[in-house]
């Protein structure tokens, strides 16, 4: 998709905020990742990562970012054996992650209606 926007866009002055504007809502409809229990799953196929072919997939970044990372931080030590394990119960789990799953969506709509009245205020300016 990248490629294909830098060929068609070429390189005049508003050739980037053309193919940024694009890629933003062609990423839009995209599937967004979620957070989820393995226990409460029993579906292992729901495990995978689609676009990395792989079919065992978990994703976190610093602990000092999200609380999901911190989450999947503790579960991960502890299925490696490094710590000790989690004392919570799977359902409890995956209600923390319905929690960030929740959060997550309603700040992407945030972003996206962030988005939408920026784009308004400056057309009407421009008008």
């Amino acid at each position: 998709l990248q490629k294909s926007l830098n060929e068609t866009f070429g390189a005049d002055k508003y050739s980037e905020a053309r193919k940024e504007v694009l890629t933003n809502m062609f990423s839009r409809p995209m599937q967004m990742a979620l957070y989820f229990c393995t226990g409460v799953l029993e579906d292992e196929t729901l495990f995978r990562h689609y676009a990395l072919n792989v079919p065992f997939y978990t994703h976190f970044t610093s602990p000092i970012r999200r609380y999901a990372d911190i989450i999947v931080h503790r579960l991960l030590s502890a299925s490696l054996g490094a710590s000790s394990p989690v004392k919570m119960k799977k359902e409890a789990i995956q209600k923390q992650a319905d929690h960030c799953n929740d959060r997550k969506m309603a700040s992407k709509r945030v972003q996206e209606l962030s988005a939408d009245l920026f784009f308004a205020i400056f057309v009407r300016v421009r008008a």
